[in-house]
């Protein structure tokens, strides 16, 4: 909205504070600065507020707002007076502003940092967090103009005012003066307050999905009058999977005698529907997207799932056809999964909704997914119904225009019916907020994730989102550092999804392997090897065994201490005659069942070679219907009663989320499951100063389902995956920390003051790059000493700089195409006299050029050692990113480097240079004496500080840093230096726009 003539012509309207925001019960509304145009949405708003908000607000009876207070309200220079509004349908819903005071609390402009601010929020929509939204945009906005305190006066019997101002996590003073309680907030954010903040985003865009995949009604808009078509199918869906809501079919060209479709309800519009309706399915041609949204925004629709393509797939245009739906949508406080959506799935008994295009609704499971791909998803649907897993929840979000694989996160976080979440991803529209709640939610249950279009350099049509710079290995190792456990391909994905699901988290990464033919276990056992396992010997059964043979080794090798996971390797029994017997695959699931069920909680997979129904008996763990059981054995022989035997206690099945998570009771055994599964809850938390995090429980007693595998390979990577995310596990419940040392002994205001007057009063926005002299300095004010290097442009200089800096020196030559390259013997070191000094110099320029093209300079030695590079760049998208390898060809060639997100901490640190691959050469490899890694764990922590302390450092690098056996040394250093990007993450709640 573009101010008028009348506002003051030097201060422009400022687009920058729009913003759509997610409020407390999931609806959306919009906050933007209030203009002049708005005095008659002023008086209709104040006509709705009843008298005591009023009486609250202006301390007496005010019944109306006279012209000069709508002048007043709707006219700000947007510096010294200041005014949002928080809307929904054009129409505001609550307001806000500001008036900068002196410290007599009279009007005042600039240099004066304090201001009196006041809220009034309709009745109506009082208890959705609109106050607390407002409070958020209030005080970014305020902190932009120069404002660091706000002061305000609320009667003492508006407790709903006082508690918003308490609960904002902001420091604070109160006191009682004439009546009224008078609080002071200091307007810059603490942990608290940012704790706050992120606390109810988690709690809003849950609850947002949630209203998506638990309504009650939902109407199909486009249902075709013949069978068949996108919406008819998605109405038979519905109907199919047995949705316990309110369905009904909407068509603008039904005939008006039409009562019902299907036996649903038939209507030309949702205002001929006498109830409102929670979710809205479009399905019909993109130029009547916009009369559909507005029809449902009309009539109180609370999401939508827009299936309808022809958007930002088809290019700029369709780009924009996607912009302004989702503005239309969000206009109404609606939100959208799509466009060119697959549809959503609630497998929940309390919901069974399937408003999707799968012909057939998954059984109910643990497993939530979401993917950015229709195809991707039907694969997914399809492969996991093969293998007998079931499903909690589906979201196929088709362009995610609006809603994000950051949402599900959020939503599965909470989720109790979900113990696994599986993304298929094919963009990151905010990998900083996406790696913060990659780590919240893989703290407590795992998450895994499929990145598709990792090396085309762009995103997937329909994906507008930013592009990061960083290479994909960078972006694997910072979701391994958030326990993400990142996996190349969808069929990964379901392998590890599938033992996740179903199995206790192992110990650590000590397998056995059984089962009755050599060369599988052998197969096996190398699989191991080769993902970082320790595999014992395998054990072989022969081809003789029995399932009571298998049972009996799995029971032992469960009960072994040394054991941490078992991989059960299964072939067909060949008969006296022969041929191959495939065998009754339901009774050695049982038998494997039985054992896992009476001994310790360990994981169990099994690698099967076409052993007819196996793999389907298996499952049946996480079935409600009971499997059927046959009285022969794999070899023939009579059997015990399937998962029966003497003295065993049944199966008991619980969530495969290991320590420090809530597991749902659920029972497991031959005759099948129970399981206690519904819809998430709707009951609105109270707000504190964080997300409250599920409440921790023992490791599951039993495992449940197990999964089975026809290839060795994928049943190790599996359980290799989930043996990684153990450790991280384990781990992440006693977080690393950054060591006090810092504070003593790096000096962050006078690196402030440098950076200042480095950048100058108008910086350039690309830039600029430090002398060698200034990264000396910047970097010694963070404890971090370069070496000095002196200039030679000619062997006199040369000499008289290594007189300077005391023999033995190097002479290097630092020209962009030679520097780093002592290949190319641009390098001369251990020169200890000036003999061998000017030797050096003319052997140099001889061989490579004329000084003025190769820039020598003298440097004194340092201590011999292992030569690493140790670098810190800003990502716009995905932010400081901190990074490790050994100089040369293993960094360089290799790609042999490690990556973690900043800051930092000590154990950040500790495994950053410990990941490598080349990490023995800094531990003693061959009899090599072991460098100093505690000074290189130190060096790590004191240049993430660095860039964390100062984001105007856009990018360091540090090369060679010789690492001794005792100490280091930094030889190399550049830096850059440039405007702080934007940080999205740290202002305000808002949702994107894409």
């Amino acid at each position: 909205m573009e101010p008028t003539p009348e506002q003051s012509p030097h201060h422009a309207y400022p687009d920058h504070w729009e913003a759509d925001v997610v409020l407390r019960d999931g609806g959306t509304a919009r906050i933007r600065p209030i203009t002049t145009d708005d005095a008659e949405r002023l008086v209709s708003f104040y006509e709705q507020v009843s008298d005591e908000s009023k009486y609250y607000r202006f301390f007496a009876p005010y019944p109306r707002l006279s012209d000069r207070d709508v002048h007043r309200f709707t006219h700000h220079d947007y510096v010294d007076r200041v005014g949002l509004a928080v809307t929904i349908g054009g129409e505001f819903i609550g307001t806000v502003r500001f008036d900068r005071i002196n410290e007599q609390g009279r009007p005042a402009s600039a240099p004066a940092d304090e201001a009196e601010v006041a809220f009034l929020v309709q009745d109506a929509h009082q208890g959705r967090g609109v106050a607390s939204a407002l409070l958020e945009h209030i005080a970014a906005v305020a902190r932009e103009r120069g404002i660091r305190r706000f002061a305000a006066e609320v009667l003492p019997a508006n407790n709903k005012m006082i508690k918003v101002f308490r609960d904002a996590g902001y420091t604070q003073q109160r006191s009682f003066e004439d009546g009224s309680v008078h609080l002071t907030l200091d307007l810059e954010p603490t942990e608290k307050s940012l704790a706050v903040q992120r606390g109810r985003e988690q709690r809003a865009e849950a609850r947002s999905v949630q209203r998506l995949l638990a309504p009650g009604s939902v109407a199909v808009i486009g249902t075709g009058r013949t069978p068949g078509g996108v919406g008819r199918t998605v109405l038979r869906n519905l109907l199919a999977a047995g949705f316990t809501g309110r369905t009904y079919a909407v068509n603008r060209a039904f005939d008006e005698g039409l009562a019902t479709l299907d036996g649903v309800p038939a209507h030309r519009s949702l205002g001929e529907i006498d109830e409102q309706v929670d979710l809205a399915v479009i399905a019909v041609p993109a130029h009547r997207v916009p009369e559909a949204v507005a029809d449902c925004g009309e009539h109180g629709v609370q999401g939508l799932v827009v299936l309808s393509a022809g958007y930002a797939e088809r290019g700029s245009a369709g780009r924009e056809l996607q912009r302004a739906l989702v503005r239309q949508a969000r206009s109404y406080g609606m939100r959208i999964i799509g466009p060119n959506a697959f549809g959503i799935i609630n497998t929940a008994e309390s919901v069974r909704l399937n408003a999707s295009l799968a012909p057939e609704s998954p059984a109910r499971g643990r497993i939530g997914l979401f993917t950015q791909s229709g195809a991707i998803g039907i694969a997914l649907l399809s492969g996991l119904h093969r293998r007998g897993a079931g499903l909690s929840s589906f979201i196929s979000a088709g362009n995610r225009a609006d809603v994000s694989g950051n949402d599900f996160l959020q939503y599965s976080f909470e989720d109790q019916d979900t113990d696994v979440a599986l993304l298929y991803l094919e963009s990151l529209g905010n990998p900083r907020k996406f790696t913060r709640l990659a780590r919240r939610t893989a703290a407590v249950k795992p998450v895994v994730v499929v990145k598709g279009a990792r090396h085309s350099g762009t995103n997937p049509p329909g994906h507008a989102v930013p592009v990061s710079r960083i290479p994909d290995a960078t972006v694997s190792a910072l979701m391994r550092q958030a326990g993400v456990i990142r996996v190349d391909t969808v069929t990964e994905m379901v392998d590890a999804g599938l033992l996740l699901a179903g199995q206790p988290l192992p110990a650590g990464p000590r397998v056995a392997i059984l089962g009755n033919s050599e060369s599988l276990g052998l197969l096996t056992y190398d699989a191991c090897l080769a993902e970082g396992l320790r595999p014992r010997p395998p054990r072989d059964l022969t081809t003789a065994a029995s399932p009571q043979d298998f049972r009996d080794a799995l029971a032992e090798a469960l009960a072994d201490g040394t054991c941490d996971a078992v991989i059960v390797t299964a072939i067909p029994w060949v008969g006296e005659n022969g041929e191959a017997e495939t065998g009754d695959g339901e009774v050695l699931a049982a038998a494997l069942r039985g054992a896992a069920a009476g001994g310790p909680a360990k994981p169990v997979a099994v690698v099967h070679v076409e052993i007819g129904g196996l793999a389907e008996a298996l499952a049946a763990a996480s079935s409600t219907a009971a499997p059927r059981t046959r009285p022969t054995t794999l070899a023939g022989r009579p059997a015990p009663a399937p998962g029966a035997p003497t003295g065993a206690a049944p199966a008991t099945a619980t969530a495969p989320t290991g320590p420090g998570t809530e597991a749902p009771a659920e029972t497991a055994g031959a005759a099948g499951t129970t399981e206690t599964a519904g819809a998430a809850g709707t009951t609105e938390p109270a707000e504190t100063a964080g997300t409250a995090e599920p409440e921790a429980a023992e490791p599951p007693a039993r495992p449940g389902r197990i999964p089975a595998y026809p290839a060795a390979e994928r049943a190790v990577r599996a359980m290799a995956e989930a043996v990684k995310y153990a450790q991280w596990r384990r781990q992440a419940a006693t977080p690393g920390k950054v060591p006090e040392f810092l504070d003593e002994t790096t000096d962050e205001p006078g690196a402030a003051a440098l950076i200042d007057t480095l950048l100058g009063t108008a910086p350039d926005p690309r830039g600029r790059p430090l002398t060698h002299d200034e990264a000396r300095e910047l970097l010694g004010r963070y404890g971090i000493p370069v070496r000095p290097t002196l200039p030679a442009p000619d062997p006199e200089a040369a000499v008289a700089a290594a007189a300077r800096l005391g023999y033995p020196v190097a002479l290097k030559t630092t020209a962009p195409h030679l520097r780093h390259r002592a290949d190319l013997g641009g390098v001369r070191l251990d020169l200890t006299d000036e003999d061998a000094l000017r030797r050096a110099y003319a052997e140099v320029t001889e061989l490579l050029g004329k000084p003025a093209e190769l820039l020598p300079v003298v440097q004194s030695m340092a201590p011999r050692g292992v030569d690493t590079v140790v670098r810190a760049s800003i990502d716009a998208a995905a932010g400081a990113v901190l990074s490790f390898g050994l100089a040369g060809a293993p960094s360089e060639l290799l790609g042999d480097t490690a990556h973690r997100l900043v800051p930092a901490t000590d154990r950040d640190a500790a495994e950053l240079i410990r990941s490598i691959k080349a990490a023995p050469v800094l531990f003693g490899w061959r009899g090599s004496a072991p460098v100093d890694t505690p000074a290189l764990e130190e060096l790590l922590l004191r240049l993430s500080r660095l860039v964390d302390d100062h984001p105007e450092v856009v990018s360091v690098a540090l090369e060679p840093v010789v690492v001794a056996p005792q100490g280091l040394t930094v030889l190399g250093a550049t830096v850059r230096l440039a405007p702080p990007p934007p940080r999205g993450d740290l202002g305000p709640r808002r949702l994107p726009n894409y």
